[in-house]
This record gives C-alpha cells, sequence and structure tokens, in this order.
C-alpha cells in the first residue's frame, strides 16, 4: 500500500529535515545525503532514527536512479 500524497508532501527527514525519496515498492522512504533508508510498515513511515538503516552503495545507485521515486517534502 503506497503512502498518501498529502503525507508525502509533509514528510522529511528527522535528522537533518530534508527531503527524503519515496520508493513504493521497496516500503521505503530513503535520505540520499545520510544514506539511510526508513521502513514503511503498514503505510506508516517510522522515522525514527534508531531505526534506520545505512543503506550500501549499490542501494544507494538502486534508489537514486529509480524513475519512481517522488520526493517528499515538496510543500511549504
Amino acid at each position: 500500500m503506497t503512502l498518501e500524497n498529502f503525507l508525502l508532501d509533509l514528510l522529511e527527514d528527522p535528522v537533518d529535515h530534508q527531503p527524503l525519496l519515496y520508493l513504493s515498492d521497496q516500503n521505503v522512504l530513503y535520505n540520499p545525503r545520510r544514506r539511510v533508508a526508513y521502513e514503511v510498515r503498514d503505510s506508516i513511515p517510522v522515522l525514527l532514527p534508531d531505526e534506520s538503516r545505512t543503506v550500501s552503495d549499490a542501494e544507494h545507485e538502486q534508489f537514486t536512479k529509480d524513475p519512481s521515486a517522488r520526493q517528499t517534502g515538496t510543500k511549504p
């Protein structure tokens, strides 16, 4: 299940307060600057720094080049 656009417009990384990439196929919110991924469980983003995971170089490439990735935090 994908996240609502309204929610995606508001989401940002809890540490650097910048936009994330939402990869609905992976159920992940990804911060390419910090190279950390946050899981989306049952349509609920788990944006807890302690629950994030570090992303490998291969995953980083995959996530940042995914044409279906949507940037969050697009609304002021």
